[in-house]
């Protein structure tokens, strides 16, 4: 049973399709589409690019985004005032303008005073309304809390559905000095039906080259744009495989993310891996347990390592399936509202364990924490992040939107994870090496030490 809201209760993932390889610290922008945290999950998304961020633009941003903060604030609250002594506070100098209580107020309108008056650039106010409402969130301090444009939003809202308007493959700039590696296809997908495999160097998009080093090669971001469009239209792309250059045209279509999948393995066990707690991955992981169990499985092993999170409403609603009558969730919302989510007494009685890693965020971390509680399953792997706060969208009039912290959540018996994450009963490093390959799913089973340690534990005598 659940108080059914759409809260999300996960890192932050507006846009998948940019993302780096797992980092060994955490991030302060998890997951934010060159950033961070995120970058890790699995989900098949319609090109997603994996990059390595550099300081300077980032300071530079942050620059930007400062002012920016200041020129919108001053149209939030004064409008444009140009006719006063811009050495002076609005009230000295005789503006008009309305002006904020406190410090920051009197210091946005001289700034914009001093711009009015010597700035002799041209001032893109779209630009800058998103450059300062991305720095306004950021200045709350908080990791979890983010600005989406309205470019942005229907990307966002893709991820949070599962689903998305694409050609089904995953990319990667990671040791290619020309073009960007096919890292993964999804099944039945437009490219893999387009015969490209994972291996192929992607060289060129609709003719213009990518990331080959001359002047008019598009970046990571751009690549993404372009390869994106409405369903039914076409892009056209170059593509190496072992050499052979050739250009390929690929007819764009929604695709529905694979978020849970499953197999037996042997002595009864079966592998569960839940890529996120998004739309539908409660009955997705409902449905690969029963089929699971109708084939002879006789344990249950669920995999949510670089799982970032997701609505909570999916997670207590795979909690309560799996265990039996008491609490599974608990949350207080920025009013001090108190909300605990209960399981009824029905439950499933079989062996269990979760591999976890530092980057398994939010609704992935209380999962496993609520079985480890109830002693209904093992925890294997690394500590987790630690993650406490949940999150909510709003938009705003021009379409885009703030996902900002409203709340904050504890396992069933009321234990915060915030910056200490789980402690797994059986910690279990992976190299660098392995993440690496765990992350693009290429790891392969019998060289998964986690995994490994997992099967030991739920088949000893």
């Amino acid at each position: 049973m659940e108080n059914n809201n759409e809260y999300q209760y996960g890192a932050r993932e507006p846009d998948r399709d940019s993302r780096q390889p797992a980092p060994q610290q955490p991030q302060t922008q998890p997951g934010w589409y060159v950033p961070g945290p995120q970058s890790w999950t699995q989900p098949q998304t319609q090109v997603r690019t994996v990059v390595k961020t550099r300081v300077w633009p980032i300071l530079l941003a942050a620059m930007l985004a400062s002012l920016a903060t200041i020129w919108v604030c001053y149209f939030a609250f004064g409008g444009r005032s140009s006719q006063s002594s811009p050495a002076g506070t609005p009230e000295q100098s005789g503006s008009t303008a309305v002006v904020p209580k406190g410090n920051w107020g009197r210091k946005l309108n001289q700034i914009k005073e001093m711009v009015d008056t010597y700035f002799i650039g041209e001032v893109d106010e779209d630009k800058l309304a998103d450059a300062a409402a991305a720095g306004m969130i950021e200045g709350l301090g908080d990791e979890w809390s983010y600005y989406i444009s309205a470019d942005e939003y229907a990307s966002y809202l893709e991820n949070v559905t599962n689903s998305y308007v694409g050609i089904g493959v995953t990319i990667s700039a990671e040791n290619v000095e020309k073009g960007l590696e096919v890292v993964d296809v999804t099944p039945d997908s437009p490219a893999y039906q387009a015969g490209l495999e994972i291996g192929d160097l992607i060289l060129a998009v609709e003719g213009t080259p990518v990331l080959d080093g001359s002047e008019n090669a598009i970046d990571l971001n751009e690549t993404k744009n372009r390869v994106r469009g409405e369903a039914g239209t076409d892009v056209t792309l170059t593509v190496s495989h072992n050499g052979a250059v050739r250009d390929v045209t690929i007819t764009r279509a929604t695709i529905k993310t694979v978020n849970v999948s499953w197999e037996l393995l042997e002595n009864g066990v079966a592998y569960i891996r839940i890529r996120n707690f998004e739309q539908d991955a409660a009955k997705d992981a409902i449905a690969a347990i029963e089929a699971a169990r109708e084939q002879g499985a006789s344990s249950l092993l669920f995999d949510v390592r670089y799982n970032p999170g997701g609505y909570k409403h999916e997670l207590v609603r795979l909690l309560d399936y799996l265990l039996p009558e008491g609490p599974l969730f608990r949350s207080v919302d920025y009013s001090g509202k108190e909300s605990v989510d209960e399981s009824d007494a029905a439950c499933l009685d079989m062996p269990m364990a979760v591999l976890v890693n530092y980057d398994s965020y939010s609704a992935a971390e209380f999962f496993a924490a609520a079985l480890q509680e109830y002693e209904a399953a093992v925890i294997v792997g690394e500590q987790t992040y630690g993650k406490g706060r949940f999150q909510t969208a709003m938009t705003l009039d021009d379409g885009s939107a703030i996902n900002i912290s409203i709340g904050q959540y504890t396992t069933p018996k009321g234990v915060s994870l915030v910056g200490k994450g789980i402690t797994p009963d059986y910690e279990v490093p992976l190299t660098d090496e392995q993440k690496r390959d765990l992350y693009y799913s290429r790891l392969e089973k019998q060289d998964d030490d986690q995994l490994q340690k997992a099967l030991a534990v739920l088949t000893q005598p």
